[in-house]
């Protein structure tokens, strides 16, 4: 999967899941407050990104993610 290819996954699942607009997911657009994400819903962002990608995001990494493009870069290069 090439990176484009990733992103637009990306946002479709997220857009579909959290029954957004995808022209609102951006690169410099933050995460949570694009989604509009509680603590919660953080929760369920993170397990939906992890069982889509196989990949696993610890607690202490989801910090450094706070926009969409962070997480386009994370799951590259664990993808």
């Amino acid at each position: 999967m090439d990176k484009q290819e990733l992103i637009s996954k990306v946002n479709s699942v997220l857009a579909e899941e959290f029954e957004v607009e995808e022209s609102v997911i951006t690169p410099e657009a933050n995460i949570k407050q694009t989604l509009e994400l509680d603590s919660l819903s953080l929760v369920d962002m993170v397990a939906l990104i992890e069982n889509e990608f196989g990949v696993k995001i610890a607690s202490n990494e989801l910090v450094k993610i706070p926009t969409f493009q962070s997480l386009y870069d994370y799951l590259a290069e664990r993808v």
